[in-house]
């Protein structure tokens, strides 16, 4: 690290602070930057073993968080919670993880550095010996007994769940447990033999699959609050006396209802207990089971540590104001009956936390030159900001030059090893010598100037120390944030949507009915397990094991309920035909729309300019692999001359937009005029609003339409785009009004084109007829249907997710006006706005005036659908400008809005909504880099019991994003499906089911293209073999299920071997009946290639049926039947073969043979194929 820090090293007045803070007194330094404030606590606590950085709040919190990994890799944020909403019944756990991780951190490690704000600070935490008490260790070959270690993890707070996929969760599965703890970054499989650990490796959640075998394994708890059973029962004991004292003292008052409020959250909380034990959320009673739990910083004191206190000044200001706020808050909920009057001593005081932090060494690190305290060692080291170049290059090597010829040692940093070597040449290329280096440990010399990957916010000036540390955002403007995302893979529906007994399946030859469950059969002491499907008028279908793959869950946009067919009825085979019929016109029309537009010449631009290079160096993020891929595709399409018509499809914030900013400005550099058409004016105005932003430094004219705009200018805008002088007009429908005529238009970007009329639709076709074409879309797009449609729509998929953003918080709660009062204050506070969704129309100017009368101060207004467009519009712009701080809603919150400013949405009756929707509705809050809150709310007064346990848990899922996102996203793409291909489209995919629509709209464009279509027939497999997934192999119904659907699904030996590995890895050794079933899996693939629709077996004889359109050579078939051993071939209709073996009377033995002549005989029969 010498590095960085050698130059204050040699600096006399640093020594001298350096041995004041040994000496345990405060170190205080005026004048700093904010990233030198960074630098300084680094170099400062080089020395030490832990490090404190204490800010003031989340954002800043967050920026020191990045820069810091520049000093320290392993830094850490300990973050605050939110204890003025304890109550909720499930909060999301991100927090939970980051503050575990940092427990864990501290007790591993001996080198530390915390980042954490002052108010986290304040929250007690449990004694460190508690905490301790409750990690488990576990190595490899160590005895420990399954059944005590799944008691004490689940007392440590994991949850026992069917699959392990999200942190928190544990399974066990025969001898094999599986964790997921919080503070690791994939979870852990554990193998026992008896008693023995025989194994330990981590898996990954996703596939379920091995990665990494190791020795040894540390749990830590999956929540903070870990009670002992006798402290857990004493502490109820406690919290149950002071809340009955407390309802009679409010009786007494007469404060009856009050008083009835206190025993009826006694009685709820009492209920809670009883049913999910430590599942309820005891942030709020800590102090009732833990009296002496103090702050976090109780658990260093015996470390060596130091504080580094960013800001002094505004750490006092939100120490003081946050217990100001907890104790208003506190005490008006005692008085009202929500709150206990012990649970007011639950937050450490501000004064209490400053004695312990200043008992500790302490750098106080200001931007003001104020007085330090009276204790204070005083020490400036005369630092200056580095000023913007802005890309001024010519200025920057004037600085690079004085500081060279006066000995300055200057590190210019770059968030990429690419990008600092880059920078490194440019500045030798003008006269300079630098060097790229990625040596910590180099000590530079006087002169030199050296560049170097890492992340400096903004570069300042040690004048006194002739030390300079640019970043390479002063050289270039807005520093460039990277982004690091998960893509969501679009995974086959049966690895995350389990079918439940009850749901909707669709059976291939059969149509829709209801899964019942899988039944195990046995006939002639033949054992094996079927689907039943349970169709209208009673009938039932057994469907076999190796046979899964033809069924698939019914999924249809928005959970239509779909009718049932008969089983002997004609109405399913016509259903079939009609969507047949649909889905190849739809072929037909996509194919022969995509020849057409591509005999069609379009204009050839030229390859990058030196501005559209300069141009998009200069935007301030990182791009994701989708993006680039989505840029290049479309300069790919404008530079090769052929016509575009380009589907870009992701989320809001996914990058779209700057896909079509860069589109546009390569289209004005080729001297051509861009139309951007958006559907609402509000979407127009702040996509105008992003483009002057993006293109203000280069001649380029920028023009709004619409009815923002007065008829005058709108009159100018349309004369001006006639005679060519707009280079760019963004606007709503106005831009298809017949006096809007453009010289020379040379692409048309479109946003959500599914949200216009069909009248506008109309328009918007003549207007694309031969020009470059951008459509824009935020709803998903299946893979399936992407894949499909390859090579006749040209669409990019943007599905890295952003994450330069703090994650949502999420807090489900029985509907409570005391904490919607202070969830709305607390976001006003702060300069914010609020969401608060509520689905009724008929009563929410009721729920507003509520509202209003809670809020005094807020300014609150409504809207729904049901208002005209213009009314409706007039409200989200206000809103949008800032004028409105809470709109009551219904769910027509606009989806491409991005109004960074909200930040908390209060969802009612959260319970009715799908995930999909709560999904959508959260994604509304949460774009921008302060801390995010979501609300969902039950109805008051429902039994804990009745709000279907079942549900809370699949939000809770929700909100830590594990599977409840993928099944939303399913939901979302279905939608996204109907909108590509049209309504009348959506209507087939409701007929038939989503998975079996894709399947046949895949076939119709094969054909349409011209391509061979596979034949559609299916093969069966029917030989009198025990093939079953014995019952204590795979306990959890749900999982044999989907390992059935896969194992159905095996297409070839590399299949075969993939699941034999995967269910060895995940459930141990595969039996034998399992085996069976697998290889019966292999068989019907290999007789699916082979022509055959039915191989059965039984009692020495084999039949095996062949497709009557089956590519077979006559002459092969003639010598292989002479060949052949014990052979009949039988001609007809259904072709075929009938194959005798001797069988040898032992039934094990027996049906090995059936098994193994079977395989033989299929592998055989290649020879006879054309």
């Amino acid at each position: 690290m010498e590095v960085f820090y050698a130059p204050l090293y040699e600096n006399k007045e640093f020594s001298k602070a350096h041995e004041v803070l040994k000496n345990k007194k405060s170190v205080y330094v005026p004048a700093t930057t904010d990233s030198q404030k960074i630098h300084l606590s680094h170099a400062f606590g080089a020395s030490f073993d832990v490090r404190f950085i204490i800010t003031y709040d989340d954002i800043r919190a967050n920026e020191i968080l990045e820069e810091s990994r520049m000093y320290d890799k392993d830094v850490v944020y300990f973050k605050g919670k939110d204890i003025c909403f304890y109550q909720a019944d499930i909060c999301g756990n991100q927090i939970a993880q980051e503050r575990l991780r940092t427990l864990r951190n501290f007790r591993e490690n001996k080198k530390l550095t915390v980042v954490t704000t002052i108010d986290a600070l304040m929250t007690p935490v449990v004694p460190p010996e508690v905490f301790n008490e409750n990690i488990v260790s576990i190595s490899v070959r160590q005895i420990c007994e399954l059944e005590a270690l799944r008691y004490k993890l689940i007392h440590m707070g994991y949850e026992m769940s069917d699959i392990v996929e999200t942190p928190g969760q544990m399974r066990i599965q025969g001898g094999i447990l599986d964790v997921f703890d919080l503070t690791m970054d994939n979870p852990v499989r554990i193998e026992f033999w008896g008693d023995e650990v025989d194994s330990i490796r981590f898996f990954d959640a996703q596939s379920q699959r091995s990665i990494e075998k190791v020795k040894s394994v540390t749990f830590y708890p999956a929540t903070e609050n870990v009670i002992d059973e006798n402290v857990f029962r004493d502490g109820l004991k406690k919290i149950t006396k002071e809340s009955k004292d407390h309802e009679k003292k409010l009786r007494d008052a007469f404060k009856t209802e009050e008083a009835a409020r206190v025993k009826f959250e006694r009685e709820e909380f009492d209920l809670k207990v009883s049913q999910f034990a430590n599942k309820v959320n005891l942030d709020g009673y800590i102090k009732y089971f833990y009296p002496a739990a103090s702050g976090f910083l109780s658990l260093f004191k015996d470390r060596k540590t130091i504080i580094c206190i960013d800001e002094p000044k505004k750490v006092d200001k939100k120490g003081e104001e946050s217990e100001a706020e907890f104790t208003d808050s506190f005490k008006h909920r005692v008085e009202m009956g929500y709150a206990l009057p012990g649970q007011l001593k639950l937050l450490q005081s501000y004064s209490d936390v400053k004695k312990q932090y200043l008992s500790f060494p302490t750098v106080k690190l200001a931007s003001f030159d104020d007085e330090p305290g009276k204790d204070d060692y005083a020490v400036n080291f005369n630092t200056v900001s580095v000023p913007s170049y802005n890309g001024a290059i010519t200025e920057l090597i004037k600085d690079l030059e004085r500081y060279h010829r006066e000995g300055y040692r200057v590190m210019v940093f770059s968030a990429s090893k690419t990008r600092a070597r880059r920078i490194a040449d440019d500045i030798t290329r003008e006269g300079i010598a630098a060097f790229y280096s990625d040596n910590r440990e180099r000590v530079l010399n006087k002169g030199e100037i050296m560049t170097f990957a890492g992340t400096l916010k903004k570069g300042f000036v040690y004048r006194n120390l002739k030390f300079a540390m640019l970043s390479d955002s002063d050289i270039f403007g807005r520093e460039r944030k990277k982004r690091r995302g998960k893509k969501y893979s679009g995974l086959k529906i049966f690895d995350y949507n389990e079918l439940k007994v009850g749901d909707f399946v669709v059976h291939e030859e059969y149509g829709i009915g209801i899964y019942r469950g899988i039944e195990k059969i046995s006939q002639d002491r033949i054992t094996k397990d079927y689907m039943k499907v349970e169709y209208a008028k009673g009938d039932n279908l057994y469907v076999p094991a190796t046979s899964f793959d033809i069924i698939g869950k019914y999924s249809s946009s928005e959970g239509a309920t779909p009718r049932l067919n008969r089983l002997s009825g004609k109405e399913w085979v016509a259903t079939k035909a009609k969507v047949k019929e649909g889905v190849e016109e739809t072929a037909r029309e996509l194919v022969e729309l995509y020849a057409e537009r591509q005999k069609l010449k379009g204009h050839i631009y030229e390859k990058d300019s030196l501005w559209q290079k300069e141009f998009e160096e200069m935007f301030p993020y990182e791009e994701t692999a989708d993006q680039m891929d989505a840029i290049n595709a479309v300069k790919d399409d404008m530079e090769t001359g052929k016509v575009m018509d380009r589907l870009i499809c992701g989320d809001v914030g996914f990058g779209k937009t700057e896909v079509a900013i860069r589109a546009a400005f390569k289209a004005v550099m080729g001297g051509k005029q861009v139309v951007y058409l958006v559907p609402t004016t509000i979407l127009a105005d702040q996509h105008y609003n992003t483009f002057k932003e993006r293109m203000k430094n280069y001649p380029i004219s920028i023009e709004l339409l619409c009815r923002f705009r007065s008829t005058a200018q709108q009159r100018a805008t349309v004369k001006r785009m006639k005679e060519g002088k707009v280079d760019i007009v963004i606007g709503t429908h106005r831009l298809l009004s017949k006096d809007v005529e453009i010289k020379n238009l040379g692409l048309l970007i479109i946003d959500e084109e599914q949200r216009f009329g069909v009248g506008h639709k109309e328009k918007i076709k003549k207007l694309r007829k031969d020009v470059d074409v951008l459509t824009l879309s935020a709803t998903p797009i299946p893979r399936t249907l992407h894949m499909s449609l390859t090579g006749i729509r040209d669409m990019s998929l943007l599905e890295e997710a952003p994450v330069d953003r703090l994650p949502i918080q999420t807090f489900i709660l029985e509907y409570n006006e005391e904490f919607i009062r202070e969830a709305i204050n607390r976001e006003i506070s702060r300069g914010g706005q609020v969401y608060f969704v509520h689905n009724i129309v008929r009563d929410i100017d009721l729920e507003a005036e509520a509202i209003s009368k809670l809020v005094p101060n807020a300014r609150v207004r409504f809207a729904h659908g049901q208002m005209n467009e213009k009314e409706l519009e007039d409200i989200m712009y206000e809103f949008v400008r800032g004028e409105i701080d809470v709109l009551i809603s219904t769910t027509i919150i606009e989806t491409g809005l991005d109004i960074p400013n909200v930040n908390t949405i209060i969802i009612d009756n959260a319970d009715r909504f799908g995930l999909a929707q709560l999904y959508q509705l959260r994604g509304r809050v949460g774009r921008s880099n302060r801390s995010a809150y979501a609300f969902l709310m039950y109805q008051q007064n429902k039994v804990v019991s009745e709000i279907a346990q079942k549900r809370l848990e699949a939000i809770r899922e929700f909100t830590d994003l594990g599977s409840g996102f993928k099944i939303s996203m399913r939901d979302l793409e279905i939608r996204g499906a109907g909108n590509l291909l049209g309504y009348k489209q959506s209507g087939h995919m409701e007929a038939v089911g989503y998975e079996l629509y894709c399947k046949m709209l895949n076939d119709a464009i094969i054909e349409a293209k011209g391509e061979e279509v596979i034949d559609n027939y299916n093969t069966r497999i029917d030989l009198n073999i025990d093939a079953y997934m014995p019952p204590e192999y795979i306990i959890n119904e749900n999982e044999k299920l989907i390992m059935y659907q896969r194992i159905a699904s095996i297409n070839g030996k590399v299949d075969y071997d993939e699941m034999v590995e995967e269910l060895t890895d995940r459930f141990g050794k595969v039996p034998k009946q399992a085996d069976y079933l697998l290889r019966l899996a292999l068989l019907k693939s290999a007789a699916r290639e082979e022509y055959v629709t039915l191989v059965r077996g039984s009692e020495g004889k084999i039949r095996v049926d062949l497709y009557p359109k089956a590519k077979v050579d006559p002459d092969k078939l003639v010598d292989f039947i002479k060949s052949y051993p014990k052979i009949r071939f039988i001609n007809g209709t259904t072709p075929g073969f009938e194959i005798s073996y001797k069988m040898c009377g032992l039934p094990e033995r027996d049906e090995e043979k059936l098994l193994e002549t079977a395989e033989k005989f299929i592998r055989d029969m290649r020879v006879i194929l054309e």
